[in-house]
C-alpha cells in the first residue's frame, strides 16, 4: 500500500512539475518575442506610415493602434492599366486606372491575401502580438556558429484569416534579439503543402525600424519546420528567389 501510494505521489510530482514548466515558458517565449520586437523597432510601427517597392510594385501601409491601411500600386501588363489595391479594416478595394473594379469575393480574399501577406513579411515581427497568434517555444538553436531560440507560431481560426492553418518558426537571436531566420509552409493552389526557410540579408535601420531583404530557399525533402535550420546548415536547401524591399521610407503619425 506504502508503495503504491509513494508511486502516486510520484506521479503527482511530475505532473505539477511538468506544468510549473509550461507556466515559465509562456513568460519566457512572451518576453523573447517582445525583446525581438523592440530590437526591430516596433514602437515606431504602431502610429506610422511604410513605403516601400518590391518586384515593380509600390506598397504603403499605414498603421494607426490597430486601425490600418494597407496598398500596393502596379501597372497590369496584359492591359496597361495603373492598378490600385487598397486593404483596410473596411475591407478590400480595387480600382483600374482610378475606376472601381467589382470583383468577385474569391478574387476578393485572393487579392487581400496577397497584399497583407507582402506587408506581414516586410514588417516582421511586428505582428507577433496579434491576438490569433499562438506562441510557442520549441528550444535554443545554433546557425552558423550564433545561439538562436527558436519560436513556433500558429494561428487560431478565428481571427488568424483564411492561411489560419500555416505554421510559422522563428529564429531569434539570444543576445541580439533579431529575426534573423524563419520557416514557414503554406497551401500550393493545387491543395498541397509548401515550404520555404528565408534567410535575412542586407539589414539596415530606417527612421529607427530594422529593415531586411531575403534569400529565399525550399526543399524537396520532406521534414519538419523545425529541423530546417540544421537543413540550411547541411546545405540541403535549394534557392527560390531574393526577396529585396526597396525605397523604404518610414514617416511616424503625429
Amino acid at each position: 500500500m506504502k508503495l503504491i501510494l509513494h508511486k502516486y505521489t510520484v506521479l503527482l510530482f511530475l505532473a505539477l512539475f511538468s506544468l510549473g514548466c509550461a507556466e515559465k515558458e509562456k513568460p519566457k517565449v512572451q518576453a523573447i518575442v517582445d525583446a525581438a520586437i523592440a530590437a526591430h523597432g516596433g514602437k515606431h510601427l504602431d502610429q506610422g506610415i511604410v513605403t516601400f517597392t518590391l518586384r515593380d510594385r509600390q506598397y504603403r501601409a499605414l498603421r494607426d493602434n490597430g486601425a490600418y491601411v494597407y496598398s500596393r500600386t502596379f501597372t497590369d501588363d496584359s492591359t496597361g492599366q495603373r492598378i490600385h489595391d487598397v486593404l483596410s479594416n473596411s475591407g478590400f478595394k480595387r480600382t483600374a486606372d482610378d475606376k472601381p473594379v467589382e470583383l468577385p469575393q474569391e478574387r476578393q480574399e485572393a487579392f487581400s491575401a496577397s497584399v497583407n501577406s507582402v506587408i506581414y513579411f516586410a514588417l516582421l515581427p511586428y505582428f507577433l502580438n496579434d491576438a490569433a497568434v499562438q506562441k510557442k517555444y520549441l528550444g535554443e538553436a545554433t546557425i552558423k556558429g550564433e545561439p538562436y531560440h527558436e519560436v513556433q507560431v500558429t494561428f487560431a481560426a478565428e481571427g488568424g484569416g483564411e492561411d489560419h492553418e500555416d505554421v510559422y518558426v522563428y529564429w531569434i537571436h539570444q543576445q541580439r534579439n533579431t529575426m534573423d531566420y524563419l520557416a514557414y509552409n503554406f497551401k500550393e493552389e493545387d491543395g498541397s503543402i509548401g515550404t520555404r526557410f528565408r534567410e535575412a540579408t542586407n539589414v539596415r535601420e530606417v527612421s529607427g525600424v530594422r529593415f531586411q531583404d531575403y534569400i529565399n530557399y525550399t526543399s524537396k525533402e520532406d521534414f519538419p519546420l523545425e529541423n530546417y535550420d540544421r537543413a540550411f546548415e547541411a546545405g540541403k536547401l535549394e534557392k527560390v528567389s531574393d526577396i529585396n524591399l526597396e525605397d523604404v521610407k518610414v514617416t511616424e503619425l503625429e
